[in-house]
């Protein structure tokens, strides 16, 4: 089965400055190679033949440095946006999708097996899939528990666990049929229209390795991590 991936890498990159300033997101260097040169090894290594790479003006940077892919041999080809769609839209103006096909933010670094992921959604013959997450949120206060202004119990600094996406998803071309065309559509906005539309979506737990590199404490961590283990990701 060919196997084609979309990578969204045209956002601004905000939340990592100064490190974005003069280079996108997506080329910030985990040791000696971007975030997205790790990413498309990966994908390349896991099977996929035809990666998307859907782009804004200001990430032309970015089909400079992978051109079509020769040096990764799969074929690479563009989407650009010109103006913001967030992480949804951009499917809408993309007109070859296959059956099914994997979706994915380009700062994204994780151990999770994507040639398996993008069988176990076809197999089932699933509308939409998010890999998600486990993560620990310690509250740095003491949590007072309270019934009618009385102290019940009480915390110190808690941990709290919650689960996230992972920002990996299946999608079934179906669910494009979903996302309106030339606005600004999110993963929250299309969670909540496919809950609304009793849509099924189903989620898968990796248990493994996970860092949004678009958070700064999560990218100096895969930076220290790659130091640590550079085979890593591999």
């Amino acid at each position: 089965m060919s196997k084609r991936a979309i990578i969204l890498a045209g956002g601004l990159g905000t939340r990592l400055r100064p490190f974005t300033l003069t280079i996108p997101k997506p080329l910030v260097p985990i040791g000696a190679r971007p975030v997205l040169d790790i990413v498309i090894q990966q994908l390349a290594a896991a099977g996929f033949e035809h990666i998307t790479l859907a782009i804004s003006s200001h990430t032309r940077l970015i089909r400079a440095f992978f051109g079509s892919g020769e040096d990764w041999n799969v074929k690479i080809d563009y989407s650009f946006e010109d103006r913001p769609l967030s992480t949804m839209g951009p499917l809408r103006l993309i007109p070859d999708l296959p059956e099914n096909f994997l979706v994915m933010n380009g700062d994204i670094l994780t151990d999770l097996a994507f040639g398996e992921f993008h069988r176990r959604h076809a197999d089932a013959g699933r509308l939409f899939t998010i890999a998600s997450h486990r993560r620990q949120q310690t509250i740095d206060y003491g949590v007072l528990h309270t019934q009618q202004g009385m102290l019940v119990g009480f915390e110190e600094k808690p941990s709290v666990p919650f689960e996230v996406s992972m920002g990996v998803y299946m999608l079934n071309r179906r669910a494009v049929s979903f996302i309106p065309k030339g606005v600004s559509f999110g993963f929250d906005d299309m969670m909540r229209l496919l809950i609304a539309e009793n849509e099924p979506v189903c989620v898968e737990t990796h248990v493994g390795y996970w860092k949004d590199i678009g958070r700064p404490d999560d990218y100096e961590s895969a930076v220290a991590d790659d130091e640590a283990m550079p085979k890593r990701f591999f």
